[in-house]
């Protein structure tokens, strides 16, 4: 997940208010959203990492399972980054869902989760782009990340692969924590006047629908979606592994596997997901 530390609360950071799995709950039960309404949903008010406690439970789990964590204290993001918070001013949740296709039919996973998210954002009428692989942008700012883990699986088994997804949100940014970050970064302080486990339930209800499609028909399903909400579409950009550009050149879109596509000197190539980062070219 694009997990948290938690900071120091200060006067300037929104009041926390207790979320409740029943209010998440009685909005899925209210709406038609079968998918969702299969998931079970739990609230702590802290925890280490949603991810890693799933994680740690996947091999017991018969449904899937989403558990919001109001704050968390050791969670990481991909590549190991931090995902600085205050109290109130994020959501921080992951997603225990089951897959009936194999490890390697997960590519792309990261990338429909996003175009999911900007759907649901949009709802709110909150415009965002996405950034290759994991990331949603408002305003060419991180707004928030997700991070996907796969539990264990027995040698041979057909039974299906548990994922975890991780995913967090800002809400608000108090300057304080502006300060800690020190980049910029975007927040959706609107969302606060709405009902943040309304917020929850339509965030799950737009996952659970995605997962399910994903599981059927994979990342084709969403390579339009995505394309569509591209951020740097066009844009000159450079592929940055530990530190080396190793890629430069015009950023297109991405293909049915969920690859970037670049037009470079060298002519158009298509960029694997790894621990590489994107970054636009100054």
């Amino acid at each position: 997940m694009c997990a948290m530390h938690d900071t120091d609360s200060s006067s300037q950071a929104p009041v926390a208010t207790a979320l409740a799995a029943a209010r998440i709950a009685a909005f899925i039960a209210a709406s038609s959203n079968t998918h969702a309404k299969a998931v079970a949903i739990e609230v702590v008010a802290e925890t280490g990492s949603t991810n890693i406690d799933l994680l740690a439970r996947a091999a017991t789990l018969t449904a899937p399972v989403m558990l919001v964590a109001q704050s968390q204290t050791a969670a990481r993001g991909r590549a190991g980054r931090t995902w600085h918070t205050a109290p109130a001013a994020s959501l921080t949740f992951s997603l225990a869902w089951k897959f009936a296709r194999p490890l390697h039919a997960l590519i792309g996973l990261p990338l429909a989760i996003g175009v999911a998210l900007a759907e649901a954002l949009a709802v709110f009428g909150v415009k965002v782009d996405l950034k290759w692989p994991n990331d949603i942008l408002r305003n060419d700012a991180k707004l928030a990340g997700i991070l996907i883990e796969t539990a264990p699986t027995r040698a041979g088994s057909a039974e299906g692969i548990w994922t975890v997804i991780g995913v967090g949100m800002n809400l608000s940014m108090p300057p304080a924590l502006q300060s800690r970050i020190g980049r910029a970064v975007a927040e959706v302080s609107e969302l606060l006047q709405q009902d943040r486990e309304r917020l929850l339930a339509i965030l799950l209800s737009a996952l659970s629908d995605a997962l399910a499609e994903f599981d059927a028909q994979g990342f084709t399903a969403f390579v339009a979606r995505w394309n569509r909400l591209h951020a740097y579409a066009g844009r000159a950009v450079r592929i940055i592994d530990h530190d080396r550009i190793v890629h430069e050149g015009i950023a297109i879109g991405v293909d049915d596997s969920g690859c970037l596509l670049m037009d470079t000197a060298q002519g158009r190539i298509a960029v694997l997901a790894g621990d590489v980062s994107l970054r636009l070219q100054e």
